[in-house]
Parts: C-alpha cells; sequence; structure tokens
C-alpha cells in the first residue's frame, strides 16, 4: 500500500491527470494478488465496487458524509439533479491464465480543501466542506481499508457477489437516472437511455427509447438533467467524450 500527501503526475481514467496539493486529499493505492482464479476477468470491476462501497462507509463513518456511487469509478455528493464528485478510483489488473493476477486499486479523495476552484463549482466538492470541518485522513484511511478487506475477502473466498451488488444498487447515483454512455466506436459509439440496473459482473445495463437494453462494460456515463434526457437515442459516437 502506497498513501501520498500530495500528487503532481496522477492518472484517471483514459490518462486523465489527477492534481492534488499537499494535505488536500486521501490518495493511496493498494495492490492486491488474489488467490489463484479466485477473479474472473469478467468481474475485476467487483474489486473497484468494493472499494468504492467501503470508501463511501468511511466517509459517512469519519466525516458524516455519505456519497453516493456514479457508475463505474466515482464517489459523489447529490443534492437534487447534481452530482459534486468527491471521490475518484482506478482499478488495473494483469490476466494470467485466464484469471486475475494482480491488481492495483488506486483512490483520491478530497478531504481538504480550502474552496472549490472556480472552474470546478457544481461539478466538485470536499469532505471538509460538506461536514464543515477538518476530517482526520488517517482514520478515513483505516475505517476504509476495514471495510474493503471484509468486502474482498468474500468476493475471493466465494465469489459470491449478491450482497456487494446489492449494496452498490442501493448506494448507485446512476440507477434510474437518464444517461448518455460516451464509449469509442469500436466500443458501440455514444448510448442514451436509462440506467436501469448492474448486473452480475459489474456491468452496467442501460435500456434506450426503443426498449433496448444495452450492457455496457466500460465507457463515460454522463448523468443527465430530465431536459436533456427528454428524447433518447443510440447511435455512433465520433469518437470518446469526457463525463463531468
Amino acid at each position: 500500500m502506497l498513501i501520498a500527501d500530495v500528487q503532481t503526475a496522477g492518472r484517471g481514467r483514459r490518462g486523465r491527470a489527477w492534481v492534488a496539493p499537499p494535505g488536500t486529499s486521501l490518495m493511496m493505492s493498494v495492490l492486491l494478488r488474489p488467490p489463484p482464479a479466485a477473479i474472473a476477468p469478467a468481474r475485476a470491476s467487483l474489486v473497484t465496487s468494493a472499494w468504492a462501497c467501503a470508501a463511501a462507509d468511511a466517509c459517512a463513518d469519519v466525516a458524516g458524509v455519505e456519497p453516493r456511487l456514479k457508475w463505474p469509478n466515482d464517489l459523489v455528493v447529490s443534492a437534487g439533479a447534481t452530482d459534486r464528485k468527491v471521490a475518484g478510483i482506478l482499478t488495473e489488473s494483469v490476466i494470467e491464465r485466464g484469471a486475475v493476477a494482480a491488481l492495483v486499486v488506486g483512490m483520491g479523495l478530497n478531504t481538504g480543501w480550502p474552496a472549490v476552484p472556480a472552474e470546478l463549482a457544481g461539478t466538485a466538492t470536499s469532505l471538509n466542506l460538506e461536514c464543515g470541518r477538518p476530517v482526520d485522513r488517517v482514520e478515513l484511511a483505516r475505517v476504509l481499508l476495514r471495510g474493503f478487506e471484509a468486502r474482498y475477502a468474500r468476493l475471493c473466498e466465494s465469489g459470491d457477489a449478491r450482497k456487494l451488488l446489492a449494496e452498490v444498487r442501493r448506494r448507485s447515483a446512476t440507477l434510474g437516472r437518464a444517461v448518455r454512455v460516451e464509449r469509442d466506436a469500436a466500443a458501440g459509439g455514444t448510448l442514451a437511455g436509462v440506467a436501469t440496473d448492474v448486473d452480475d459482473d459489474g456491468a452496467l445495463v442501460v435500456t434506450d427509447a426503443a426498449g433496448t437494453a444495452h450492457r455496457v462494460d466500460v465507457g463515460d456515463v454522463v448523468h443527465l438533467r430530465p431536459a436533456a434526457a427528454a428524447a433518447p437515442s443510440a447511435g455512433p459516437s465520433a469518437g470518446p467524450g469526457r463525463a463531468p
């Protein structure tokens, strides 16, 4: 495990930069080596889900703020139709002999911002700004790791993800929302519809205007406001987009 106080060249999904000044965030990466054949590659995203649920619990226990899960890898504080990102999670895996041999789970969680930067107003926040007091990053990490250990052990030992998936669905900020999924053209291009489920492997299910359910393994999800979601449609995209 590695915990950093400052980050100058962090990497998020699709190579996006993540920069954090000293003392403002809990930034940590954990190397995992699951038992042989314990986690199939198609289910590797469930490790991200286990971490996200543990992080949400830790935020609630330590800061009194309970973020929700924005598929696939963000924690957001929701207020009405507005979601402000408080954390991002990135999991990368090594596949050997058809199974996950190793994973690195990395997270940046905003904990001590003096204020929200003007360019991020309405789209991001920090735990201290939400709870109105300083947040103990050491205690936050301790509670998070304890919660993750229990979920990860259950996933590795039994392979039974039903309890985890029920928790993901309960905590989701995405399910039931009109969404736009931005994917590379090779992955199907842009898809619009309503997020209706998370399947047994952690993939998002989006139902389009014609009533067709689409399984989404990877993509950037944009939560649409009601006015933007009036007429969802599916179609090709010129290229990848960026979720707020």
